[in-house]
């Protein structure tokens, strides 16, 4: 929805700078970012780099001149700390889908996990899942799987700098990864699933970092809601003359 700023009771916050939220599941990137426009009547918001509903973590926020910088802070690599369950398929490559297929997983070690998982460190081409926002003749996949459609997709050149298994509790596991924009967690779930034979999907994501940006700086959803613009204010300007100030980007802001 568009947002008015003279219907809001507030006067209009024109301050430009960045917000670090810390997203909960169910919340889609975009219910956070019509949250702040709303609550604080901010003219000029956006996000840099969509989490799926289900994920949690990590969503930068950027207000008035910033949402120049928003093609750039989503262009940047991405540390992910995801769980994966192995044996279950989904339509969605996540919890949120319909179960497709079990497999059986009781032949896979943690050997073999690990195995299977640094297969994918490196330059891969990943496949977008069919639930997903890419384009294909002008719509949305998940609009085509919405209709129960399932079409050929191009794959896409990626980067996975590192993965790190933590825990391995079969059949789920603990993992750490980063990488580069465009990059499915619940995809690379599922072809780990698909290279151990038994299947996958993604069961929890929580993004940690984006760029130079960290989810330990990040604040929590119903932490803003109590906030005042003047709060919202004060968090910008320690976060500006702060971390910010040693980036680079910011020098003509």
């Amino acid at each position: 929805m568009r947002n008015r700023p003279e219907r809001n009771s507030l006067p209009m916050y024109d301050r430009s700078g960045v917000l670090l939220i810390n997203k909960p599941p169910e919340w889609t990137s975009h219910d956070v970012v019509a949250f702040i426009r709303s609550r604080f009547n901010v003219p000029k918001c956006g996000h840099c780099g969509t989490l799926d509903p289900a994920a949690t973590g990590l969503l930068v926020i950027v207000l008035g001149k910033f949402t120049k910088l928003s093609q750039k802070f989503s262009g940047e690599d991405k540390a992910y700390e995801g769980t994966i369950l192995l044996g279950t398929e989904t339509d969605s490559q996540d919890m949120d889908g319909n179960i497709t297929r079990q497999g059986d997983w009781s032949k896979v070690t943690e050997d073999t996990l690990r195995d299977a998982f640094a297969s994918f460190v490196g330059d891969i081409e990943q496949i977008p899942p069919m639930v997903s926002a890419v384009k294909k003749g002008g719509e949305r996949l998940y609009e085509l799987a919405r209709k129960g459609q399932e079409i050929e997709r191009e794959p896409k050149q990626i980067t996975i700098r590192s993965i790190r298994v933590s825990r391995v509790e079969l059949p789920y596991a603990d993992f750490t990864v980063e990488c580069s924009k465009g990059t499915y967690i619940r995809t690379l779930c599922a072809d780990v699933g698909a290279a151990l034979g038994c299947g996958a999907s993604l069961y929890r994501l929580n993004r940690i970092r984006s760029g130079e940006f960290q989810l330990a700086d990040a604040v929590d959803i119903e932490t803003v809601r109590q906030w005042t613009q003047d709060d919202l204010d004060a968090w910008i300007s320690t976060f500006l003359h702060g971390r910010l100030a040693k980036m680079n980007h910011f020098s003509k802001f």
